[in-house]
C-alpha cells in the first residue's frame, strides 16, 4: 500500500491527491521511475515500487526505470534489522526490481518524459538526500535535484510516495505536500514527525488521510 502520494503543480507547488490521476490520463504516457536501491531500510520499498509499476502498466503508460549510480549509505540486514558490513551499488540493486531494465539517473531529462515518480522507502533518506541523518539541514544528490527541477519548470507531474516527498520539500521551494498526519495517533502515522521537518525546509505540509494506491 502507498501511504502517502502527492503531486507537485508548477508555480505554486499545490499539493493534488493520486485520485485525482486516472489511469485513462496516462496511456501512451511516458514516465519515469527511480528507485533508490531494493529494501525498505536501505533502498526502495519493494511493495511501493512494485505497486507503482503495476499500475502504470495498466494504464498502459511507457516505464522507463532509473536511479543514481552511487554506492548506498549502508547496507542493512533485513532479518536482524541491523547494519551489515559490506557495501552495494544504489543503480545495480534497483535493477533487481527493474529487472534489469535500468538506466542512471545522470541521463534522465524531463524533455524526455511526461511524468516522474519517486517510490518511498529509506533510500529516499539515505541514497536520493542525507534527510536520514541530518533531517532539515540534508542535502539532495545532484542529478536527484536536477530532475526535480527540470519536471518542475516543464510543468510535468511529480509523484512522491511515502518519505519522497521530502525530496521536493529541499528541492522546490514553498511546494505543498504531505507524509500524511502530523500526529503519531497512537502509532497509526509513526513518520508524522516528518511534517515537521518539511516546514522546516520552508515547505507545507498538507495533512491527509492516504490510505489510497496510486490511480
Amino acid at each position: 500500500m502507498l501511504r502517502t502520494l502527492c503531486r507537485i503543480k508548477p508555480k505554486h507547488g499545490c499539493f493534488t491527491q493520486g485520485r485525482d490521476i486516472h489511469l485513462s490520463s496516462i496511456v501512451q504516457s511516458k514516465v519515469a521511475v527511480v528507485l533508490s536501491g531494493s529494501g525498505v531500510f536501505d533502498g526502495s520499498e519493494v511493495h511501493e515500487s512494485s505497486a507503482v509499476l503495476v499500475h502504470l502498466s495498466r494504464g498502459k503508460a511507457d516505464i522507463s526505470i532509473f536511479a543514481p549510480d552511487i554506492p548506498q549509505m549502508h547496507v542493512i540486514d533485513h532479518v536482524k534489522g541491523e547494519p551489515a558490513n559490506e557495501t552495494r551499488n544504489v543503480l545495480a540493486e534497483s535493477a533487481r526490481i527493474a529487472r534489469g531494465k535500468i538506466a542512471s539517473l545522470a541521463s534522465l531529462t524531463a524533455a524526455d518524459y511526461d511524468a516522474v515518480i519517486f517510490p518511498g522507502g529509506f533510500g529516499a533518506a539515505k541514497n536520493l538526500s542525507s534527510f536520514a541523518t541530518e533531517g532539515a539541514n540534508c542535502s539532495v544528490h545532484s542529478d536527484v535535484e536536477r530532475v526535480l527541477n527540470e519536471f518542475h519548470a516543464a510543468k510535468r507531474p511529480i509523484g512522491l510516495c511515502c518519505i519522497a516527498p521530502v525530496l521536493a520539500a529541499k528541492v522546490i521551494h514553498g511546494c505543498e505536500v504531505t507524509v500524511g498526519q502530523e500526529e503519531e495517533e497512537g502509532g497509526k502515522w509513526p513518520y508524522a514527525g516528518t511534517a515537521a521537518a518539511i516546514k522546516e525546509l520552508g515547505a507545507t505540509h498538507v495533512p491527509k488521510n492516504v490510505t489510497i494506491s496510486l490511480f
